[in-house]
């Protein structure tokens, strides 16, 4: 029995069928309600900033582009092929109103999943603590991932935001006051109470006993030089060194240079070390919020036991009135 060879013919590819101007008009005619039913389909994951009319055009433009891109030879039909698109052009559109990384994103889901898991396992809200134990962070790392995902939330001005005494309806736009001097000097104050705390923990320990003494507990100049030992006019220059510093420290984190003066290179070294110290000692978040962290201090200085600042108290009017 001899044996057969046989040769497979080479497949004749398939060349695509291109559709005519009319017929691409009359499948996007045809299929514009793809449009809305791929956008309401999606409306549920769309950030709070998406205005719906730019994404509605997006995918309007998606629609296009299947139309112009449909090859009917291969036998996938056109809407199938249309809502694929769509659905890409739609999210191209919010990726690219987005400015905060992927990874962000991705970080402040697993966040959110984290809390929502804890919440129905504890039948209450969830402590950072115990948020933190369950991503495999320190408290610390959960706060800055916390204030990153804030700093990346956007709003829109049109969004509604309630509405006034007579029903009528508010935007954002409406109840948002950015010019009311209040506010700004709100922050200011907080800003500047938190350098001078920061500034005179940071002081050198003698200069510190002097302003806490003086300026915090109420102290009179004899008490304080026989504490010190020390005459009362030496501990008016105490003062006045370290009013100078706390001027200086704090004024060079609002970017005022020191006054240039015949001091000594070590001293001078001293004051950027002092100004550097005041510029670390918190952060922003920390200033504006009232939460400061606790100064670092030299090894060699012993704590003093300082009454707690407060913006109601006599004693932090005292202390505003060094800076």
């Amino acid at each position: 029995m001899s044996a057969v060879l046989t040769i497979d013919a080479p497949e004749t590819a398939v060349v695509p069928t291109p559709l005519t101007r009319s017929e691409r008009d009359a499948l996007i005619e045809s299929n514009l309600v793809l449009v809305n039913h791929v956008l309401y389909q999606i409306a549920s994951h769309f950030p709070r900033h998406a205005d719906r009319d730019e994404l509605a055009q997006a995918a309007t433009l998606g629609l296009v582009e299947a139309a112009h891109r449909f090859d009917p030879s291969r036998g996938v039909p056109f809407e199938r092929w249309a809502v694929v698109r769509i659905r890409g052009a739609i999210l191209d559109s919010v990726r690219s109103l987005d400015f905060a990384p992927r990874s962000l994103r991705a970080a402040s889901r697993q966040l959110e999943e984290a809390r929502a898991a804890l919440t129905v396992e504890l039948a209450r809200t969830p402590t950072d603590a115990e948020t933190a134990r369950r991503l495999g962070m320190s408290t610390a790392e959960l706060c800055e991932l916390t204030g990153r995902v804030h700093r990346a939330l956007v709003l829109s001005l049109d969004a509604p935001s309630g509405s006034d005494d007579d029903g009528d309806n508010l935007c954002i736009a409406d109840v948002v006051t950015n010019d009311d001097p209040a506010v700004c000097e709100s922050l200011e104050s907080r800003e500047l109470l938190a350098y001078l705390g920061d500034a005179v923990g940071l002081l050198p320990e003698r200069l510190r006993a002097v302003i806490v003494g003086y300026f915090i507990d109420g102290r009179s100049s004899a008490d304080l030089a026989a504490e010190l030992g020390v005459t009362e006019s030496r501990v008016s220059q105490l003062r006045s060194e370290a009013l100078a510093m706390l001027r200086t420290g704090i004024e060079a984190q609002y970017g005022q240079p020191a006054e240039e003066d015949e001091t000594s290179r070590r001293a001078a070294r001293r004051r950027d070390e002092f100004v550097e110290a005041i510029g670390t000692a918190s952060t922003a978040i920390e200033r504006l919020a009232g939460k400061r962290r606790t100064p670092p201090r030299p090894a060699a200085l012993a704590p003093v036991a300082t009454t707690p600042l407060s913006d109601t108290s006599t004693r932090t009017r005292r202390v505003r009135a060094v800076a």
